[in-house]
């Protein structure tokens, strides 16, 4: 059985991630410091409680499980933050990123599948984006993100580092079955601020612009369930054990919805109804984001199972039923 060390798997994606691998055969070794996530959702392998700024914690549970490889979702990711902050994302996403790439070197690990995101492209001059827009971002997150791409394409060339960088749009949705889900303090994601609105754990929900250049006035998003990023996380795992070349990919379903298209779909599968008020835009929010994902489909042969908005919206209520009650 591979060990797989999965940093930052006790959060939302790296939760759902290490559940398939265990499924898949393999063991997902969780190595993350609880600032985010949490020891309950990890229950498919071991838990190292350690920190990334620690290289002899890495190294020791790189070399203790015999690790054939590693997915890196450990992060900070709050956009806003990130600007108030960025201090905090460069230590934690990007020096910790060395940390990791200079322990696995060491180690002899030489395989890594990286957590990226959609937020490096800046603001979209073509829709839908595919790989090859420039990457311009707009906020100090998206530029830790950029960075340490970049790191793993020159410790790809100079130390035979084997790596795949996932670009990820919305991630959303919950597990099926629902042993694990979103749960994020502060919450900051779209489709549960919807549902705590209409069950009553938020007052009300804010809609940030109701003017855009878009069908309704508000924001298009590309929503990805989670169990998609974690099949498409596996299916970089395999292409990397195959020996084929590093490369980057676009995750997402190719379908954008707006702000209002999700408040409808969340009353209509809870039967209540969502309170809102509408207020200004927030800076730098682009009108509309949707993602090309031919390059995976072809390349890692990646089709997401969640097409359709009410889908991916009834595991998240599913999900929030059993965690928080309805």
């Amino acid at each position: 059985m591979k060990s797989i060390l999965v940093t930052g798997g006790a959060g939302y994606i790296g939760s759902h991630t290490a559940k398939l691998l265990h499924k898949q055969g393999y063991q997902p070794v969780v190595f993350d410091n609880l600032s985010m996530g949490h020891e309950w959702a990890v229950k498919w392998g071991p838990l190292i409680e350690g920190d990334l700024n620690n290289r002899e914690q890495i190294g020791k549970a790189l070399e203790d499980y015999q690790i054939d490889a590693v997915i890196h979702f450990a992060a900070s990711a709050y956009v806003g933050e990130s600007v108030e902050n960025p201090r905090k994302y460069f230590r934690n996403n990007v020096a910790n990123s060395i940390n990791l790439l200079e322990a696995m070197d060491d180690a002899g690990v030489r395989k890594i599948v990286f957590s990226s995101t959609c937020a490096l492209y800046g603001n979209p001059e073509k829709l839908p984006l595919d790989e090859t827009h420039r990457e311009d971002p707009i906020n100090p997150y998206g530029d830790t993100k950029l960075f340490v791409e970049r790191m793993l394409k020159w410790y790809g060339e100079a130390n035979g580092l084997d790596w795949t960088a996932l670009r990820y749009f919305n991630a959303s949705g919950a597990d099926p079955d629902g042993e694990i889900g979103e749960d994020h303090d502060p919450e900051t994601h779209l489709i549960p601020l919807v549902i705590y609105a209409a069950t009553g754990k938020l007052k009300q929900l804010k809609v940030f612009g109701t003017d855009y250049d878009t069908p309704d006035g508000t924001a298009i998003r590309d929503y990805i369930h989670v169990n998609d990023l974690a099949e498409a996380h596996l299916a970089a795992l395999n292409k990397l054990g195959n020996g084929t070349d590093s490369n980057i990919y676009n995750l997402g379903t190719g379908k954008g919805h707006s702000v209002m298209e999700v408040i409808r779909s969340v009353e209509k599968i809870t039967g209540l109804k969502v309170p809102f008020e509408e207020t200004s835009r927030r800076a730098g929010d682009p009108p509309e984001l949707v993602a090309d994902s031919g390059l995976a489909q072809s390349e890692l042969g990646w089709i997401p199972n969640f097409q359709k908005l009410d889908d991916i919206v009834k595991t998240a209520w599913h999900w929030h039923q059993k965690h928080h009650g309805s």
